[in-house]
């Protein structure tokens, strides 16, 4: 399946149906009063959050949503039937932006079974049982009914996820999330293997974690280079971050410097997030090389570092120790926080 972060479509709520114009035919009765129904409401445009999705493709291939109109009314009072709403289903981590800026939030759809209630339907016209007075016996007049209403919108989805890979390119995000996970996500020997966003599930001593791998980052990325700024937006919601730096690269500080510098640059509390700074690629360089790569990551960060290479699993436990230490959780047991979460207009 292929991965979509990021959608513009248009809704449209039903109008309401139309009042009646009736009047009342019964046997022996010559002048029957008006007895025109009111007209059905119409139906709404609904957004709710439902687990087992992790993408909005298919909003590429359909961007107009409309719910239908409610019925007309109807002669002995009846009121015409209300259409049924427009449930639209989004991923857990839909942001719904509003279409003039992209940026004022709408809703926030963080958990399963959350429901959005965006555009109301139209309420149905009055019948002609309404205008009836001591003047007018037989009203011919009734309501149109209310129209709906319309919006552009967008749809941003970010992951959800307890621990957010990041780095410079070829750093070996990829590598690590297929052999710590059930993930296949493409690995090569070249910078921007990774286009989208991966996902995989980690279990380590009995407990779940749910990881996620964004595309590298480069200079500028908080500005929209290489559409950085959207990848970024991904790991906003992860407990913990796990920075990764090449070993065999020349300059593992500038390395880690620039993505350090990006994530002050777009915000989002990213700085302040947890993280985990480790060598990847251990296997690739001399023991010495290595010590010394670590002395003078340790000395330019100021935080313990470790060192592990995901081809022959040499630390790598280590590194999920600390991991579950800090984003852990018990294998099929929900978070709290998650529960608590609630979507809040801006």
């Amino acid at each position: 399946m292929q991965f979509l972060d990021q959608a513009k479509i248009f809704l449209s709520s039903g109008a309401g149906g139309d009042g009646s114009v009736s009047f009342r035919r019964e046997k022996f009765v010559e002048y029957g009063g008006p007895d025109g129904g009111d007209g059905g409401k119409g139906g709404d445009i609904i957004f709710e959050c439902v687990e087992g999705l992790n993408t909005l493709i298919d909003f590429r291939y359909s961007q107009h949503f409309k719910a239908g109109r409610g019925a007309h009314g109807m002669g002995r009072n009846r009121t015409g039937p209300g259409a049924d709403d427009k449930i639209i289903k989004v991923p857990v981590g839909t942001q719904i932006l509003a279409d003039d800026d992209e940026r004022t939030l709408i809703a926030d759809m963080t958990r399963p079974g959350q429901r959005v209630a965006l555009l109301r339907g139209g309420d149905g016209g009055k019948g002609n049982s309404h205008y009836k007075t001591s003047t007018n016996r037989a009203p011919r007049q009734f309501q149109p009914g209310f129209p709906g209403g319309e919006m552009w919108v967008w749809l941003r989805l970010k992951l959800l996820a307890d621990v957010g890979l990041l780095g410079a390119p070829n750093a070996g995000k990829s590598t690590l999330l297929n052999a710590v996970s059930n993930a296949a996500a493409k690995v090569g020997a070249y910078p921007f293997t990774t286009l989208k966003p991966q996902l995989g599930v980690v279990a380590h001593k009995g407990r779940e974690l749910v990881m996620a791998d964004i595309p590298g980052l480069i200079a500028g990325a908080a500005d929209g280079v290489g559409i950085g700024d959207r990848f970024l937006g991904h790991i906003e919601r992860c407990r913990v971050l796990l920075h990764l730096v090449d070993a065999s690269a020349a300059a593992p500080v500038a390395a880690w410097r620039t993505v350090r510098n990006e994530l002050a640059e777009y915000g989002g509390g990213l700085t302040d997030k947890p993280e985990i700074l480790a060598l990847t690629k251990a296997d690739l360089v001399t023991p010495a090389a290595l010590a010394a790569k670590k002395r003078a990551l340790e000395k330019a960060s100021g935080v313990p570092v470790y060192a592990f290479s995901a081809a022959t699993r040499q630390g790598v436990d280590e590194v999920l120790d600390q991991l579950i230490a800090i984003a852990g959780r018990t294998a099929g047991e929900a978070d709290d926080d998650d529960k608590a979460r609630v979507w809040t207009p801006l």
